[in-house]
């Protein structure tokens, strides 16, 4: 599940073994027994595990997640997925990720306020220097962010807060704007046509599909299939977001609003122009990649592409934009959240949505000129890029 490809990067790392050593493994890896009494007969046991991949470029950067399915390999390499992601958008973070394997849909707010503050207690020392900063992920939210904050009362420490107590505006919807962006600029420069009119579908309607879904309308894109856990719906003349993002909100799910019912896995097959994969890791592999139809496949959530699906869809003609790049938004809106609360400088939403177009568009070309150079894939030429990134900083840093 690994993103770190030695095969993509062999020339980066030619005659380099330390390096090469040193990006195989993770720094730091620490498993937690996180025991909580909510009253004389109710205890909370969880497992967590925190892994600092690479902090050559800076302080460990990734969210908290909480999951019945968390493990410490999926843990693992999605703090090494940050390591890259930050590198290849020039973010002075290094790579890191906390995982409690819990199922949070069981956790009134109540037992998850409990569950975070015993887990700033366990990273406590870690938390206050700044060697980590979380965020948001799976199963938590600014609350939890927030509750993070009042237990260590340092702005930097976290981001993702809510706006009253330091957050970012634009945070809530910079993982999805950078993914729209992302999937623009691609459409114009890979498709060669502009991203008005193209058909997307997009798997996972959570906080990252329903904001990528609403910045591809504002663009002018047409949204013609969703889906969530329990499915989704499809219109081919396109779907009202605004008005489903509201439905959703109000009733928590698409039963209801109009459309025609269609699954997860017939989402991926869906005939469109951009398909947007934006739930979990590992959704399409070498059982469904030959029936993608969509010209392009813009990575939306961490991992959803298998190594073996990458070759099947390359071999195809079809395009795949990396995650590294697809869902930087989040983060760089985090080390703007970060750099402001450090400094005290207000920040507004435009010029936070301005800073991830520029970031993304800048990193975006870059890839494409290697692409065209080393005639490699668009995902090999943002490993590779990012890669040389974090070897230059361990090589400035007497690591290697």
């Amino acid at each position: 599940m690994s993103v770190f490809d030695l095969d993509a990067v062999k020339n980066v790392l030619s005659g380099n073994d330390n390096a090469r050593q040193i990006l195989m493994r993770s720094e730091k890896k620490t498993i937690l027994d996180i025991n909580i009494w909510l009253d004389s007969k109710t205890l909370i046991v969880a497992d967590a595990f925190v892994v600092y991949h690479n902090t050559a470029r800076g302080p460990a950067k990734g969210g908290i997640r909480i999951d019945a399915n968390v493990t410490l390999e999926e843990t693992t390499d999605l703090a090494e997925r940050m390591t890259f992601k930050t590198a290849l958008t020039g973010i002075p973070f290094g790579g890191g990720k906390s995982g409690i394997r819990i199922d949070s849909h069981k956790l009134d707010t109540y037992m998850k306020r409990h569950l975070i503050q015993e887990f700033v207690h366990t990273m406590r020392a870690d938390l206050v220097s700044g060697v980590y900063i979380p965020a948001p992920d799976m199963g938590t939210t600014p609350k939890e962010m927030a509750v993070i904050y009042g237990e260590l009362h340092i702005p930097e420490c976290v981001t993702g807060k809510p706006l009253g107590v330091g957050g970012l505006p634009g945070r809530k919807e910079a993982t999805g704007r950078g993914v729209a962006y992302s999937a623009g600029v691609a459409a114009g420069k890979c498709l060669k046509t502009d991203i008005k009119g193209l058909r997307c579908a997009v798997q996972g309607f959570g906080n990252v599909g329903s904001w990528t879904c609403y910045f591809l309308e504002k663009m002018g894109a047409k949204v013609i299939a969703v889906t969530d856990l329990s499915g989704g719906i499809y219109d081919r003349k396109g779907i009202d977001i605004p008005a489903l993002m509201l439905h959703v909100q109000k009733t928590g799910g698409f039963d209801g609003f109009a459309g025609d019912k269609i699954t997860n896995e017939e989402l991926l097959s869906f005939d469109c122009d951009i398909l947007l994969p934006a739930a979990r890791e590992d959704v399409l592999t070498e059982k469904n990649a030959s029936k993608v139809k969509a010209k392009m496949v813009v990575e939306a959530a961490n991992g959803p592409t298998t190594k073996t699906a990458d070759k099947i869809l390359t071999d195809k003609g079809v395009i795949v934009i990396p995650d590294i790049l697809a869902n930087s938004g989040g983060v760089i809106a985090s080390y703007i959240e970060w750099r402001s609360a450090k400094s005290g400088v207000l920040t507004s939403s435009d010029e936070v949505f301005e800073f991830i177009d520029s970031t993304i568009g800048r990193s975006f070309e870059k890839i494409l000129s290697l692409v065209k150079d080393r005639k490699m894939t668009h995902k090999d030429a943002a490993l590779t890029l990012a890669t040389e990134e974090v070897v230059s900083a361990m090589e400035s840093r007497g690591w290697i």
